[in-house]
């Protein structure tokens, strides 16, 4: 299980908003082995006066963050921080415009369809 939030300036973020989807995507399923089926992303369009950032980061400056279930080594974790940096190059956003942090909690913290994410029967492994 892995949740996406998308931040940006409405203007630059909307007109790529299923591209920049389509590519995290991408990421998690190549990194966390997710099934392709499992996509779940909110993107938060900001105004110009509400999303303050640095003056060196452009009108394209994005931040995701990733929620998910512990237990992904470190390794897999920075594989899935690397192809976000490389693919969202293939849009026009380069390294310096992407900020991410990923949140890991228990599984027990989760409420999935009716059930706490511990008692979850997964399609796929967490523990890679």
């Amino acid at each position: 299980m892995a949740q996406v939030k998308i931040f940006g300036l409405n203007h630059a973020l909307k007109p790529i908003q299923t591209p920049l989807s389509d590519i995290i995507h991408s990421c998690l399923v190549d990194s966390l082995n997710l099934p392709e089926n499992k996509r779940f992303h909110r993107f938060f369009h900001m105004n110009k006066e509400d999303f303050i950032y640095p003056e060196d980061r452009s009108e394209k400056y994005t931040i995701i963050e990733i929620s998910m279930f512990e237990g992904r080594s470190m390794d897999t974790k920075k594989k899935l921080i690397q192809l976000i940096f490389e693919r969202f190059t293939k849009i026009g956003i380069e390294a310096n415009d992407i900020e991410i942090t990923i949140y890991e909690t228990p599984k027990s913290n989760w409420g999935i369809r009716g059930l706490p994410g511990d008692e979850l029967n997964l399609n796929y492994k967490v523990d890679i």
